[in-house]
């Protein structure tokens, strides 16, 4: 990795985290989710970077993927809140995450992710194995008392590629696979008050482009070349909504859906509805690791 790159990581890094703060910052009873989300995405642009993928505020047993479509009216109240933001710079991606507990219920739940989370950044070097950062991860956050989600799992970061290898466990998966020097990686442990197993909710409101093949309305091609625009990572329904009404997005969609053109990316919940946390920073490996959304409190 040259130091062009390096440095590209490092900025898109800081405005995440810039991004990701400024939104902790809203975060208070009787804000509206949709407020928050539009004025992080604002944030991102006004710092001088682009979406990684669509801000998402996701609540109480939901771990991820919730995101606000147009008509969205849900208000902040006493919820255990996870907030994931991700920014780039010409493709070279930041993803940082963290927890807040509006109902003061759930102080260590959100201690459980974020210690396991800097227990696994201490660990990190080439040549550590997969497995044995997954075996910090779960003995941190079982030692609160609670589960790893251990279908869920932090991700190796490519050029405009949200999600790559490697892929990082919440649990002791005995992978042998080794970091190397250079890896992005995007490391986010879960933890759960219930089952520590996610499955998918509906509808999804966060897609991402597969392929274009077989595109022959003109609604649906019009969209598609906004969608073009966000280069092959996940994008907001909303986001269209915004720019084509909400009649010819959930057109275009569905049209995009029944030619396999889109993958759908469905708000994820608990099994057993348990309150679920989050924490998430980007790491680049390096002998002397640069932790990238690195921000103080």
């Amino acid at each position: 990795m040259d130091q062009e790159t390096i440095q590209k990581h490092i900025q898109a890094g800081k405005i995440a985290a810039e991004a990701l703060h400024y939104g902790k910052s809203l975060i208070e009873p009787g804000a509206k989710v949709i407020e928050i989300l539009d004025k992080i995405e604002e944030k991102i642009h006004q710092l001088g970077g682009q979406l990684a993928f669509p801000a998402q505020i996701s609540l109480n047993e939901f771990a991820a993927h919730s995101c606000s479509d147009l008509n969205d009216a849900t208000i902040l109240k006493d919820q255990v809140i996870k907030l994931d933001v991700g920014a780039h710079i010409d493709g070279y991606i930041a993803d940082n995450a963290l927890t807040i507990d509006l109902s003061g219920k759930h102080e260590d739940l959100v201690k459980a992710s974020r210690e396991a989370l800097n227990n696994a950044l201490k660990m990190i070097r080439p040549g550590v194995a997969l497995g044995e950062i997954g075996k910090v991860i779960h003995e941190t956050i079982t030692s609160y008392g609670f589960s790893p989600v251990k279908n869920l799992s932090g991700h190796g970061l490519g050029h405009y590629n949200i999600h790559t290898s490697p892929s990082i466990p919440n649990f002791n998966n005995n992978n042998e696979r080794i970091l190397k020097e250079g890896d992005v990686i995007a490391i986010e442990p879960f933890a759960s008050t219930g089952a520590g197993i996610v499955q998918e909710s509906s509808p999804a409101t966060v897609f991402t482009l597969l392929n274009e093949q077989g595109i022959r309305d003109p609604i649906t091609r019009n969209i598609l070349k906004e969608i073009r625009t966000y280069k092959g990572l996940p994008f907001a329904k909303r986001w269209l909504e915004k720019k084509f009404t909400t009649p010819k997005t959930n057109f275009a969609l569905r049209q995009l859906s029944a030619k396999d053109c889109i993958v759908h990316h469905p708000p994820l919940f608990d099994q057993a509805r348990g309150m679920i946390s989050q924490a998430e920073h980007t790491v680049i490996v390096l002998e002397k690791p640069i932790i990238t959304t690195w921000h103080e409190e």
